[in-house]
Formats: C-alpha cells, sequence, structure tokens
C-alpha cells in the first residue's frame, strides 16, 4: 500500500494533469476542451519525462565510462541511489512526509506570501528522505520524524523558488512559473554571482546566447548541434581513457551491440535527440499548466505559481546549459581534488547527471545578467558545492546505512545540516 502510495505521488504527470483538468473545469471549459487540455498536459509531461530519462540514461553511461577510465573511487553524488537506500529501510516514514509536505505547501502557498506551489514530485520525494534521515539520525520517534519533517518540506516547496524568483521573471519574461527543484540556493547564488559579473564585466544582454562565430563555427549556433558535438567530444575522451587504461571489457559491455568505437558517436547523437524530446515536452506542458493555473489561483490560492522542474528553463538560454554542465563538472573534479589535498575520509565524486541538470541551471541563472562568465563562474561554484557540502551530513547518513551514495543538491544539504546542528543543540542542552 505505501509502496503504491508513493508511486502514485512520485507520477509527476499524474500531478499536473489533475492541475490541468481542476484549473479547465473552474475555468468552465467545454467538456472537449478540458478532455484535450487535460491530456494534452500530460502527454507533454510524459514527452519531458522521455527527454529527461534518455539524457539521465546516457549521462550515467558516460559516468561510469568516465571513473572508470580515469580511476575515479569513492562515494557518488547520485541521489537516486541514496534515495533507493533510505527507502528500503525508512519507506513508510519518508511517504508520510511527503503526504504531510505537500500538504502544508499548499497550506502556506494560501496563507502567506510564499506562492510556490512545487509540483516536482521526485524531488519533493527525494528531499523528504533527506529529512526524514537527518530526524531519525537526531534520535526521534517516528511521529515527531513525520510532523517536524512534513511541515519543514512543505514550508521548503513553498519559500526556496521564491529564492530563484527575480531571475525566473527576467529569464521568462513573465511571473508565471516557478523553478521547482531542490537545488534554488544554488541557483539563486549562481544568479548573484552573475549578476556580480555582468556588473564589473559591463554585461548589457546574455552574450552566452548572442555569441558571434565565424564561418563553419558558425555552425555551432544551433544548440542540438553544438550539445551532441560537445557530448561526442566528452564520450571519446572517456572511451579512450578506458582503452588505454585497459578497461575494454567495461566498454564493451556499454556498447552491446555497437562497434565500440561508433558507440560515443552514436551516444553524443542520442544526447542531442533526448535534448530535443525534452525542450518540445517542455514547451507543450508548460503552455498548458500555466494556462490552468490561472484559475486554481483566482479561485483557491491567489497568485499561486507552479513550481516546475529545472529543464523547464532551458529553452530560454540553451547555450548557457552546455556552459554550466561544463563549468559544473569541472568544479567537481575541483571540489574532489580538494578532498584528495586535504585527506577528506570520503571522497565524493561528481556525477555527470547532477552537473548537467543542476549544473547547466546554474549556468543559466548565471548567464542572466552576467552572460557566458557568469554561466560559466557561477556554475564552477555551484559545483563545487554539489560535491563538498554533502561531506556535512555525510557521517549521520553513513550511521544509518546510507554509505555508498550521497544527496548532492545544495538545499537539501543547508537545510538539512542547518536542521542536524539544531537538533545536536537540543540534545546537548536537555
Amino acid at each position: 500500500m505505501i509502496e503504491a502510495l508513493l508511486g502514485q505521488i512520485r507520477n509527476t504527470a499524474l500531478i499536473v494533469g489533475t492541475i490541468a483538468f481542476i484549473g479547465l473545469l473552474l475555468q468552465k471549459k467545454k467538456s472537449s476542451e478540458v478532455i484535450s487540455g487535460t491530456m494534452k498536459t500530460i502527454i507533454g509531461f510524459m514527452i519531458f519525462s522521455i527527454g529527461s530519462s534518455s539524457l539521465g540514461a546516457i549521462v550515467n553511461n558516460f559516468t561510469k565510462l568516465f571513473n572508470t577510465g580515469f580511476s575515479i573511487a569513492g562515494v557518488t553524488t547520485q541521489v537516486e541511489v541514496a534515495t533507493a537506500l533510505a527507502l528500503d529501510t525508512y519507506g513508510t516514514v519518508v511517504a508520510l512526509v511527503l503526504v504531510l509536505g505537500f500538504i502544508v505547501n499548499l497550506l502556506v502557498a494560501k496563507f502567506t506570501p510564499f506562492k510556490a506551489i512545487f509540483l516536482t514530485g521526485q524531488h519533493f520525494l527525494y528531499f523528504a528522505c533527506v529529512l526524514a534521515l537527518v530526524l531519525v539520525a537526531g534520535g526521534l520517534n517516528e511521529f515527531v520524524v513525520v510532523i517536524v519533517g512534513g511541515i519543514l518540506l512543505g514550508l521548503a516547496g513553498a519559500i526556496l523558488p521564491t529564492l530563484c524568483q527575480p531571475f525566473m521573471n527576467k529569464l521568462t519574461g513573465s511571473d508565471d512559473i516557478a523553478m521547482g527543484h531542490f537545488n534554488c540556493i544554488g541557483y539563486a547564488f549562481s544568479g548573484y554571482v552573475g549578476k556580480f559579473v555582468g556588473k564589473i564585466s559591463n554585461v548589457k544582454e546574455n552574450d552566452s546566447e548572442n555569441i558571434k562565430l565565424p564561418g563553419f563555427l558558425s555552425l555551432f549556433r544551433d544548440f542540438i548541434f553544438s550539445v551532441a558535438v560537445f557530448m561526442v567530444v566528452l564520450f571519446y575522451v572517456a572511451v579512450i581513457a578506458c582503452v588505454v587504461n585497459g578497461h575494454m571489457d567495461v566498454v564493451k559491455e556499454l556498447a552491446k551491440n555497437d562497434i565500440w568505437f561508433i558507440y560515443p558517436l552514436l551516444q553524443g547523437l542520442q544526447f542531442a535527440a533526448g535534448m530535443s524530446v525534452l525542450i518540445y515536452g517542455v514547451r507543450q506542458f508548460i503552455a498548458e499548466i500555466t494556462a490552468a493555473f490561472v484559475a486554481i489561483s483566482e479561485k483557491y490560492i491567489p497568485n499561486s505559481k507552479p513550481a516546475v522542474d529545472c529543464p523547464a528553463v532551458f529553452p530560454y538560454a540553451p547555450v548557457s546549459v552546455v556552459l554550466g554542465f561544463v563549468g559544473s563538472f569541472v568544479g567537481g573534479l575541483f571540489g574532489m581534488a580538494l578532498m584528495i589535498i586535504f585527506k577528506s575520509p570520503v571522497i565524493m565524486i561528481p556525477a555527470a547527471g547532477i552537473c548537467f541538470f543542476s549544473g547547466g541551471t546554474s549556468g543559466v541563472f548565471g548567464s542572466v545578467y552576467g552572460g557566458y562568465k557568469g554561466a560559466l563562474l557561477g556554475s564552477f561554484l555551484v559545483g563545487i558545492g554539489l560535491v563538498c557540502l554533502p561531506l556535512i551530513l555525510y557521517p549521520a547518513f553513513a550511521q544509518l546505512g546510507i554509505a555508498t551514495a550521497s544527496f548532492p543538491n545544495v538545499d537539501y544539504n543547508i537545510v538539512g545540516s542547518i536542521l542536524h546542528w539544531i537538533i545536536q543543540l537540543i540534545k546537548g542542552v536537555f
């Protein structure tokens, strides 16, 4: 029962479809328009999810090749792995935190100035895991864990997206959507880094999207082409490193029926294809859900706005996404190097998937006022945070058996660390 409930709550396509359905009913649309609008919203999100899943799978392949080829070992900053480990033992508590968190999010949006309604179900689940684990590690009983965790989760879902709203408004040209991805502190930080860079560099527009390229290089103005070339190069670097260092078996395992030296080319092109699918899906479901939200906002929660997943901003600054991925991945490697230099007892490995989605979005936010310089610097600094911040909570999670993966995003670790510190302080007093 719990597993079934968790599965439905995680089904964001169903959530956004239900909201679109309610919104269209409240607008007293014709039955045909209600059915059409609801179906288009769900289908648009499913297309978006297909693209996102395709990208995630390819990036995971790259991570395995890169880590194997360059002999990198340690704890992966992969939120899906850490979540699976958490649900194995604390699934019931996490599910209850999740349900209460969504209810609190709606109440906060209705009765406070924080109007974001968090629609990215899987990220609500990830944060529910973090909060539950921190509270359990603090020795609190399950009832307290559910109540405190649910309240904090609901507050985070409504409040944290507000940090990003000034940059979202500038980027999209409206105040219709919010950022529904729990790296909001990181994105806002990247945005302010970009603002500082833009001020000292006198950036007057998003120059990362308006780079002038001569002759043959003008092909790279096509976003999908440039993404394909970039990913092909990355894959060849990782594959060649595997071959040179005697790990041909790993390459052949991933390549399966493909010729191993053509495999990197196909992966890069498939990545670009996945990006095309993702962008198409984003445009469809965002258009439908924002239209449906108008009625809900007017009737029940005035001025509320849907907080949607981070790839929703990719079409607004696609070049900055690639710059952010590069900057974040380099920042993650730099952070890992710092751990090695300072002899950290555990080494966190930057996961390419996190660097693409969280780092790419950081690049978008950094570019709003800072152009390509803001995109690169903002994402680089966030990339360091993605691998270094999990070190704070690692001892607490490790004692609960979550030792082979971590929750990398900035919000999880900053909010979780503050909560952990407060619990330890209270225990010390009493």
